[in-house]
């Protein structure tokens, strides 16, 4: 049966063209040599499982508080796990992708919180939490990665730095900074072109429950710089990670 008030009409040719969209993507990855042929329909098999035990999950979790605490604290453990296994490719020193995480997303989240902004039940909070984890996941994960690998590809440069007599920190800052800043460019980018482009999720979401266009206006504008800020942040505090020494690069050598 479908619904009015869904984006995607409920019906029983959902699962079939669910099953045939992964298989295209997996098919194509494959014949296209991208080598991710079967990680992408693991990659969507995974997501169905996961969100249907997630749905049931949250359907119970959010009349708890601290049920719903709980979930927050594990969607932060596993994002940590994943921006961390990325950027140190399953080395050691993994844990420490939690620290930019918790950054970026800790004081955004409670300041929207704290000010009344936004309601602190569990049907609101875990999403707003869910989209600042995966954001600062994403940022963590791309600027670690990045910054690493070129502390590895740039090892000479380094050493010329310290040779003039720069600080280890600082003599990597300067390899590492720049291209670990573009892990903020898919944020950016979508932040201008909002409205454009796109109509995220948030805007979607709110119009499909009723709300007035203006007010879902509103609600993807505080989404949009709320996950900018909280990336910024997490992009920060990973360079400082990586120009420490606190990764290890895939080769085993210490960023």
């Amino acid at each position: 049966m479908s619904s009015s008030s869904s984006m995607i009409a409920i019906t029983p040719l959902l699962p079939v063209i669910v099953v045939l969209l992964a298989a295209l993507g997996g098919a194509v990855a494959w014949l296209g040599r991208l080598g991710h042929g079967r990680a992408v329909v693991t990659a969507c098999l995974r997501a169905a499982l996961q969100l249907g035990v997630v749905s049931v999950v949250i359907a119970w979790v959010v009349a708890y508080s601290a049920a719903v605490a709980g979930f927050i604290l594990l969607m932060y453990g596993v994002a940590a796990f994943t921006a961390g296994r990325r950027v140190t490719a399953g080395g050691p020193g993994w844990w420490w992708a939690g620290l930019p995480i918790a950054a970026g997303t800790a004081p955004v989240l409670a300041t929207l919180a704290g000010s009344g902004l936004t309601p602190t039940s569990g049907i609101v909070i875990i999403p707003i939490a869910g989209i600042l984890l995966g954001g600062c996941l994403t940022a963590t994960a791309l600027a670690g990665r990045r910054a690493v690998e070129e502390l590895r590809q740039r090892r000479g440069e380094v050493e010329a730095a310290l040779a003039l007599g720069f600080l280890p920190r600082d003599a990597a800052m300067e390899i590492c900074r720049p291209s670990a800043a573009g892990a903020l460019v898919p944020a950016l980018d979508q932040t201008r072109t909002v409205g454009l482009v796109t109509l995220p999720g948030a805007f979607v979401g709110v119009l499909l429950g009723g709300a007035s266009p203006i007010e879902a206006g509103v609600v993807q504008l505080v989404v949009l710089v709320a996950l900018l800020a909280a990336e910024a942040v997490a992009t920060v505090v990973t360079v400082e990670l990586v120009a420490r020494g606190r990764f290890t690069a895939p080769s085993g050598e210490q960023g």
